[in-house]
């Protein structure tokens, strides 16, 4: 019986799941951003919640057990000087998970049928986004059903 048992096993073993989502969120943590399956998602969020938590408290043994987990230091370098200090005031819930439909409009990928998801920063995508979009164009209106445009 799997009673309390959460942890995601992916189809891995123990050591290569490690390293899938020490990779996976490194990527995050490069790209801001990650499309992904839907289990692989929801695995990778504690661990990414984590390092932000680490990169938040900022010492050098925090530094030292990311750099343990993720293995890879140019990651942990933007992790503590980018995206930890805008979290600073934020109590948790740092990333978020959107489910995707397929490309081609199914629910599942076209050639595994896998959900899929997209893995992002809150405050750094959200603040990006919203500064990005151009200001909505004035709405037309439309002459009523007698009139003509003249």
């Amino acid at each position: 019986m799997r009673h309390r048992k959460k942890t995601a096993k992916l189809g891995r073993t123990g050591s290569h799941r490690n390293a899938m989502l020490a990779n996976l969120v490194c990527s995050l943590i490069k790209h801001k951003r990650v499309r992904t399956t839907l289990a692989k998602a929801k695995a990778a969020r504690p661990v990414a919640e984590k390092m932000v938590t680490l990169g938040k408290n900022g010492t050098i043994h925090d530094r030292r057990l990311a750099a343990a987990r993720l293995h890879q230091e140019d990651a942990v370098k933007i992790l503590f000087s980018e995206i930890a200090p805008k979290n600073k005031d934020r109590r948790g819930g740092y990333t978020r998970i959107i489910k995707v439909l397929s490309r081609s409009g199914g629910i599942g990928r076209q050639g595994d049928a896998a959900q899929e998801a997209i893995l992002e920063f809150v405050e750094i995508t959200g603040a990006e986004d919203i500064a990005a979009e151009p200001a909505a164009p004035a709405a037309e209106t439309k002459p009523a059903a007698g009139e003509e445009k003249k």
